[in-house]
């Protein structure tokens, strides 16, 4: 059974620093491109980054650019989002997911075929 699962989340005041992992059971995770998304209550699944599978192309959404960092390790079959400078509007429940081809469109959640059940992230003071 072709899993995604991710881990790593939690309560964190505004200012600080989070990562999470998102590793994969039942495939290997270097054959798809991952990306991370999130929703907060009330709105819309939005895309926060994407990374290929060799590492190689990576965007991320304006509103976190500078902050979050993407990054895989291939050898573990786990991507991380490294989640720095935290603030309240960050708080979502967020999900990884496994893209088979990468496209420039990479924040439709339409494209990707396997999520996870997402973990919950609370910025608060």
């Amino acid at each position: 059974q072709l899993q995604l699962v991710e881990s790593g989340g939690g309560l964190v005041q505004p200012g600080g620093s989070l990562r999470l992992s998102c590793a994969a059971s039942g495939f290997t995770l270097d054959s798809y491109h991952i990306g991370w998304f999130r929703q907060a209550p009330g709105k819309e699944r939005e895309g926060v980054s994407c990374i290929s599978s060799s590492g190689g192309r990576i965007n991320y959404a304006d509103s976190v650019k500078g902050r979050f960092t993407i990054s895989r390790d291939n050898a573990k079959n786990t991507v991380y989002l490294q989640m720095n400078s935290l603030k309240p509007e960050d708080t979502a429940v967020y999900y990884c997911a496994a893209l088979r081809w990468y496209s420039s469109s990479w924040f439709e959640r339409s494209l990707y075929d396997y999520w996870g059940q997402g973990t919950q992230v609370t910025v608060s003071s």
